[in-house]
């Protein structure tokens, strides 16, 4: 039997907040957990700041005060690390099929921006502040090391200008590319943190995940992992053979090395080897696959039982995902430390004060965890076929056009 004396207690330990951890973000994650942030271009599409289709972050020139926004709710939630807006901010990408105009936002206007905003908010928050910088056209187009490393160094120009706390290059397809990301960071001086955006499969130049792994960390990257085109728990497939293959070799986890991973909100086990973007829901009809927060607690505990110290999340990862993965491991933190803890009731203990019995019945965590989810779609089906295209770097296909599509949308 429920007793309202038990929401009164709940409620004076949500407002029992100890102070965010502090120091480098190596001495942060030598301390404990470090939660990432979530996933900015989906989210901000949605909002209506982001074109899908480019994914590309003008939007910290054009609407700075959504992206703070978005960056406030982020930290509120318990995110210890405000990750610049900088995706898909190199010039190839920028200019890639017409997308940039050389008059109007260029990668140095967006860049200083978005770190502006960022440190803006980690300041006020006690978050540390990252730069980063993703995949090139200029790789897919087969153009080199030297041009490849070109667009990161004008990148990198000004997370330097602006002092950034540590680097993130995330989302590589292939681990040559990632590589040379990490090179190109650190010969700024910066500590690094390196994901690649693969899954159990290995790159798409047939390299396993445990080789790509090893790479990563003989790169210099002091923090490796995944992040992005799979769920949670098809990356944490992907993490275990890395921390397999990192052991296996002598390398000891959370000294030689930390472990990150950041992964998409959506279930994929229907994926094929390129995740998501394969499915034939991506962009516009993921949301049946979105994860609950109770999915996001498990991740976080799985994640962290597996020695996985920095957590967070990419595409879909909303505030309240971020709020659950850093209230699961409220104890590893050793209490709440991030504002949204004052709304949040552990075990949905808050819906005992509903006026309605039935939903007073359901303020247990197990029950949420147990639940049986529906879409409410009767047509729906629980697995997609991927479209399988399987093309990567040295496809005609990828190579890079500075020239506007012309656009033909599809009638049917």
């Amino acid at each position: 039997m429920f007793r309202p004396t038990s929401v009164s207690k709940t409620l004076r330990n949500t407002r029992a907040i100890s102070g965010r951890p502090t120091g480098t973000i190596l001495e942060r994650l030598a301390q404990g957990p470090v939660i990432g942030d979530g996933g900015f271009v989906f989210e901000l599409e949605k909002r209506g700041y982001v074109k899908a289709g480019p994914w590309t972050p003008e939007a910290t020139c054009e609407e700075p005060a959504a992206v703070k926004q978005l960056h406030t709710e982020f930290a509120r939630a318990g995110a210890d690390v405000m990750q610049t807006f900088t995706f898909y901010a190199s010039e190839d990408k920028l200019s890639n099929w017409g997308q940039y105009c050389k008059d109007h936002w260029g990668t140095e206007d967006i860049n200083n921006a978005a770190c502006v905003i960022a440190k803006e908010v980690g300041d006020k928050y006690g978050c540390l502040t990252a730069g980063g910088i993703s995949q090139t056209p200029d790789y897919l187009s087969g153009k080199g090391k030297e041009a490849v490393q070109n667009q990161f160094k004008k990148q990198l120009k000004c997370f330097k200008d602006h002092k950034v706390d540590f680097m993130i290059a995330e989302y590589y397809e292939h681990i040559e590319e990632c590589q040379w990301a990490v090179e190109a960071c650190m010969d700024e001086g910066f500590v690094t943190a390196a994901n690649m955006c693969i899954g159990p499969e290995g790159d798409l130049h047939g390299n396993s995940t445990e080789d790509c792994g090893l790479k990563m960390y003989e790169s210099g990257a002091k923090i490796i992992g995944l992040n992005c085109h799979f769920d949670p728990f098809v990356l944490l497939e992907g993490m275990q053979k890395i921390k397999n293959a990192l052991e296996r070799n002598g390398v000891v986890i959370n000294k030689d090395v930390y472990l990150m991973v950041q992964p998409l909100a959506y279930f994929t086990p229907d994926a094929s080897k390129q995740g998501f973007i394969d499915l034939p829901e991506f962009p516009f009809g993921l949301e049946p696959r979105i994860l609950t927060r109770w999915d996001m607690q498990r991740f976080a505990r799985e994640s962290w039982d597996m020695g996985i110290r920095y957590i967070g999340g990419c595409c879909g990862f909303q505030p309240y995902h971020i709020r659950a993965c850093s209230e699961e491991l409220t104890p590893e933190f050793g209490g709440r430390h991030h504002e949204g803890a004052l709304k949040w009731e552990p075990n949905a203990e808050g819906l005992l004060m509903h006026t309605k019995p039935w939903v007073r019945s359901r303020a247990s965590s197990q029950y949420w965890e147990n639940l049986r989810l529906g879409t409410g779609r009767p047509t729906s089906h629980a697995f997609s076929t991927p479209d399988m295209w399987g093309i990567t770097q040295g496809s005609e296909e990828l190579q890079q056009k500075t020239e506007k599509r012309e656009m033909k949308p599809d009638r049917r």
